[in-house]
């Protein structure tokens, strides 16, 4: 199994050098043969219109053909600031998670709890 790990903002980043370099179909068709996808940080940085369109076309490209996981801190329901258009947003969402499984593994950091261990002796 093939698996490509990226932040979302190195992805959206890859996507604009790649479409100013006329080479944007050969990166889309590089993320769409692989077995899955992950995507770390998804939601963190506001993207502009056009970033946002272009991270659109990884999942749209991959929907009900190849696996992609979205890893995430923030709710469904801010990540309309993260792609700044509604629904453009609905959109990505649906084909995020269109037959998805969601895991919700709460909102305690472990790297916030490893160093206050670290920093507080056991007693």
């Amino acid at each position: 199994m093939t698996v490509r790990y990226t932040t979302t903002s190195a992805l959206v980043n890859e996507l604009a050098e790649a479409d100013a370099g006329r080479r944007l179909s050969s990166v889309i068709a590089r993320y769409s043969n692989v077995d899955l996808v992950c995507l770390d940080k998804f939601g963190y940085l506001n993207l502009d219109r056009k970033g946002a369109k272009l991270l659109f076309q990884i999942p749209t490209d991959r929907q009900e053909r190849k696996a992609t996981a979205v890893a995430t801190n923030s709710p469904f329901a801010e990540w309309d600031k993260t792609f700044g258009d509604p629904h453009l947003c609905v959109a990505i969402a649906n084909r995020i998670t269109f037959r998805c499984i969601l895991i919700q593994t709460g909102t305690e950091s472990y790297r916030f709890q490893a160093t206050q261990e670290a920093l507080l002796p056991a007693t």
